[in-house]
């Protein structure tokens, strides 16, 4: 265990899979869940202050020191699963008991109420029937309520864009999102032309997304400093 000061502000993500209990191959499903979260785990290690995994059913949650990462974790988690979707709480503030770093239970505080109080507020939306804005939450231990309506929005519109992408786009997106090397090799890779690349990326506004991302992400970053 470890023990922080109390000054410190943590990131804390709770996910869970939607409409897990009608998905065939449920178990499959789980267990390629807990691979990526593995691979989270290792590839993502100097962020993470807990480790994820799964605790009940079909969710799961880590603690991050900060949120420079924060949305390449959930993208990964949504590009390596998909078609199957998730809703994510994002939550920060302290946490107010020791942090066992191999896994992310047994900590509490506030960053794990607020993250816990965002996806409840995106299950609570679905029940209502209300049509999705966002696969993604953000509640602040902080009184400025005005960061969390921008980066909330800003989930909203990200969403949205990621929305209209065919399987095709996604697959392409995906490839220069991981590689980050440009389009000639994305077309490589995938055995297609760089034009039918750029055509993809374009219909998809991916340069708007990718854009989006970095500044949301550097948002974050600043908010757990």
């Amino acid at each position: 265990m470890r023990s922080f000061h109390s000054d410190r502000t943590f990131i804390a993500v709770i996910g869970d899979i939607q409409g897990s209990r009608s998905l065939q191959q449920r178990g499959e499903i789980q267990n390629r869940l807990e691979a990526v979260l593995k691979e989270i785990n290792e590839s993502f290690e100097d962020d993470i202050a807990a480790k994820f995994l799964i605790t009940l059913g079909d969710e799961f949650q880590g603690l991050l020191f900060n949120g420079k990462n924060l949305l390449k974790i959930i993208e990964k988690i949504k590009f390596e699963l998909y078609p199957v979707t998730f809703r994510f709480g994002i939550g920060t503030g302290h946490i107010t008991t020791d942090i066992h770093p191999d896994m992310a239970l047994g900590s509490d505080g506030p960053a794990f109420y607020h993250a816990r109080a965002a996806i409840d507020l995106l299950r609570k939306n679905e029940n209502r029937k209300k049509a999705a804005l966002s696969d993604l939450f953000f509640q602040s231990e902080k009184d400025d309520r005005s960061i969390e309506r921008l980066l909330n929005t800003a989930f909203s519109l990200l969403y949205t864009l990621e929305q209209t992408w065919t399987d095709r786009q996604r697959e392409i997106i995906r490839d220069l999102l991981i590689h980050q090397d440009g389009q000639t090799k994305t077309a490589d890779r995938m055995g297609i032309t760089q034009s039918a690349v750029n055509k993809a990326l374009s219909s998809g506004s991916y340069y708007t997304y990718e854009k989006a991302l970095k500044e949301v992400s550097a948002a974050m970053e600043e908010l757990s400093v």
